[in-house]
């Protein structure tokens, strides 16, 4: 289980650079974006079967193509439209509201114990996320934007929903995320083509970072998530999520895009202290709780 959650980990590492590389493609579409980076993360899937040993043949039940599909094309689907009709910040936001709900909805998954510290560790995360996403500032819900509101609470449900189900079926093999990200970038180039106008990235700088966006943020990022919520502790995994804004704000900083401040500040602690008590079984539980977390 440590190894899996570990797993998971750089799944959430990988996002951190979602926001830079997405900045450093250039202004293409997001549908079209979601195309391109699926059809590389489809590659991806395929490269890592190659050099994986074989496994065995097993029927997949229709539920999991369901889940697959509508959690990553469905996720971004309503993100987007989330986006074009409501304010960025709030959307964001809302949508964000995922690892809560993965650390909440946990409780309902068989063998799996709620416990106080998941929830708190989770909350201090939000808390924290607000600060990253708000920049300090406050909130302003409009009811005029209910409607992007409703696609971005969508968005956290589709997607907590699909890492809460996936780990309902354990046996169903990683390899499987392929062809969720064949269906997803060729449903992209669907609403693409009926939506938005084709720009191409300028330069060799924009498609590194289109490619480097397919190969980590939207690509190997998924299979390692997909191994981290089936087999990995999720509630640290739902705790711990609420870094990638963190982490995605400082590697921003780190490349010259953003100014360090008090909020960063106040907002890694919150984040490190929330994923910390979340996984306090894990880190200091002991032998007798390592044992009983590997075996279950």
């Amino acid at each position: 289980m440590a190894r899996a959650t570990l797993i998971g980990f750089s799944a959430i590492a990988m996002w951190a650079l979602l926001a830079l590389l997405t900045d450093a493609s250039g202004s293409m579409p997001p549908f079209q974006l979601s195309a391109i980076c699926f059809a590389i993360g489809t590659c991806v899937g395929l490269a890592a079967r190659v050099y994986a040993p074989p496994a065995r043949r097993e029927k997949i039940p229709p539920q999991v193509w369901l889940i697959g599909i509508a959690g990553l094309f469905g996720y971004h689907f309503f993100y987007f439209t989330a986006l074009r009709n409501a304010p960025a910040v709030e959307a964001s936001l809302i949508a964000y509201l995922w690892p809560l709900l993965i650390v909440l909805g946990s409780a309902l998954m068989p063998g799996e114990k709620l416990a106080w510290n998941h929830v708190a560790g989770a909350l201090l995360g939000l808390a924290g996320t607000v600060l990253i996403i708000t920049k300090g500032g406050g909130l302003s819900f409009d009811a005029r934007y209910g409607f992007g509101y409703a696609m971005a609470g969508v968005c956290a449900f589709l997607w907590s929903g699909y890492s809460l189900l996936s780990r309902r079926f354990p046996s169903v093999p990683t390899t499987i995320v392929t062809w969720f990200c064949l269906a997803t970038a060729v449903l992209s180039l669907v609403c693409h083509l009926l939506l938005e106008e084709t720009v191409w990235p300028a330069g060799a700088g924009q498609w590194l970072a289109v490619v480097g966006l397919g190969l980590m943020p939207v690509g190997a990022a998924f299979y390692a998530w997909d191994i981290g919520v089936k087999r990995g502790n999720i509630q640290v995994l739902g705790a711990a999520s609420y870094a990638a804004p963190l982490l995605s704000t400082l590697v921003l900083i780190a490349a010259g895009f953003a100014e360090p401040s008090w909020r960063i500040l106040a907002a890694c602690v919150l984040i490190t202290g929330g994923a910390v008590l979340a996984a306090k079984a894990l880190l200091f539980g002991g032998r007798k709780v390592a044992a009983a977390e590997a075996g279950r």
